[in-house]
């Protein structure tokens, strides 16, 4: 196969920066319906959580990178159950356990019918051991939504909880839970104020789209999954599509090949990644537009979550930006290079610097532990970061930002912040 088109490295920049959303300025500014946050999780396929809140929970921070400051109680009540209302995104296993729009959750639907092929091996195992017990979880919530912890207490009260192993300690009916919801026999309705899934019956919680369509073929969701995940990023080579929503190799090479014989993905050569310029070695989605340079598509100055859509993939990072990215949290602290939680800032349509920070809630401070500036980064890029945290600041409820002494940027960046806010 030959390339229907070569691309720049500085178009696929353009490109991916615009299909994920961040192209121009945070609009179209506060979130206030559900349909903002409907079309938002569509266009990006999957909005990863996770239960980490050094700053803010991680699918809080990309809504906020793309529509600007919001009420987080509107993102909530639109992810969850509220009498006969329900959500407009939906949580599953998609790229790690993530909000996903109807079309994505349709396809996921193949996803959970093998459960007993992917889902994590104690899981598989109480399932087969005990089968009657994942029943027993499903009828529990016949009456409404319960927690692990409210199911574990009804089918088992006299059970006492390991402590050691933090992650591989759990429970029986833990593990028939977390079976049952990645099987699709039960989902969430929501979370409570402790980030714990709230369980109920899929069908009071899904989307009748979902509920009266018939399960789709692997074929059928891979095509789906990789076609979504391509207008996701605008244009990937095979491993960016696939990783989106973690396919295997295989599946998702023969989607691409589908998609490509349907007109949906265009093979093309981008500049500087890898192979001969007469090889493929990347796919644009068909409806991807390139921004013309000078067109104002780097308008955004923004920090992105460690978890967001556009850095969740560090090799793509590293291809798109020259920016090598590691999420530290597991490191020893006297081995990590940049700090505990790191946001890379993105500025002029690069990421131009990284910060190490936490949310000091009871002081009403964002701390910034350490910052630290990409070749190339100038005068402007650090005040646009220091205009950033404040922003970021007032979100999470605080008033002022802090600057410690740790990182090659950390001395320009405190004088930037003590200029204050921008106005």
């Amino acid at each position: 196969m030959r390339p229907q088109q070569t691309l720049s490295a500085s178009a696929a920049v353009r490109l991916a920066v615009s299909a994920t959303g961040l192209a121009g300025p945070p609009g179209p500014g506060p979130l206030t319906d559900r349909g903002h946050l409907r079309r938002l999780v569509e266009r990006l396929g999957a909005l990863q959580i996770d239960s980490v809140n050094v700053v803010a929970r991680a699918h809080l921070l990309p809504v906020r990178s793309r529509l600007g400051g919001y009420d987080r109680a509107v993102l909530d009540a639109a992810t969850s159950r509220r009498g006969a209302r329900r959500p407009v995104a939906w949580e599953y296993w998609g790229h790690e356990a993530s909000f996903v729009g109807a079309e994505a959750l349709q396809a996921l639907r193949w996803r959970m019918h093998r459960a007993e092929e992917g889902a994590w091996a104690g899981m598989v195992e109480v399932s087969r051991r005990r089968p009657e017990l994942t029943d027993a979880v499903v009828g529990a919530l016949v009456d409404g939504p319960l927690t692990a912890r409210q199911l574990q207490q009804h089918l088992e009260p006299g059970h006492t909880r390991r402590t050691e192993h933090w992650g591989w300690n759990w429970s029986d009916v833990k593990r028939a839970v977390e079976f049952a919801f990645w099987s699709g026999r039960v989902t969430s309705a929501g979370r409570t104020e402790q980030f714990e899934r709230r369980y109920d019956l899929t069908e009071r919680v899904w989307p009748e789209q979902v509920l009266g369509a018939p399960r789709p073929s692997e074929q059928e969701a891979a095509r789906s999954l990789v076609d979504l995940a391509a207008r996701a990023q605008g244009v990937g080579t095979l491993d960016d599509l696939r990783d989106h929503f973690r396919l295997g190799p295989a599946v998702a090479r023969g989607a691409v090949a589908d998609l490509v014989e349907a007109g949906r993905l265009l093979p093309v050569h981008v500049r500087g990644w890898g192979g001969d310029a007469t090889a493929v070695n990347a796919w644009r989605h068909v409806d991807a537009v390139v921004p013309r340079a000078g067109s104002g598509w780097d308008r955004a100055a923004t920090l992105l979550a460690p978890f967001d859509p556009l850095v969740w993939h560090r090799p793509r990072v590293e291809r798109l930006f020259g920016f090598r990215y590691r999420l530290e949290i597991y490191v020893p602290a006297a081995r990590r290079v940049h700090g505990y939680y790191v946001l890379p800032f993105l500025h002029r349509g690069r990421l131009v610097a990284r910060v190490d920070l936490k949310a000091d809630r009871a002081r009403g401070v964002l701390r910034v532990r350490s910052a630290w500036a990409e070749p190339g980064a100038d005068g402007d890029d650090v005040r646009a970061l220091a205009a950033e945290c404040h922003r970021l600041a007032r979100w999470l409820g605080g008033d002022r930002v802090e600057v410690e002494p740790v990182g090659d940027a950390a001395t320009v960046l405190a004088a930037a912040v003590r200029e204050g806010p921008p106005g």
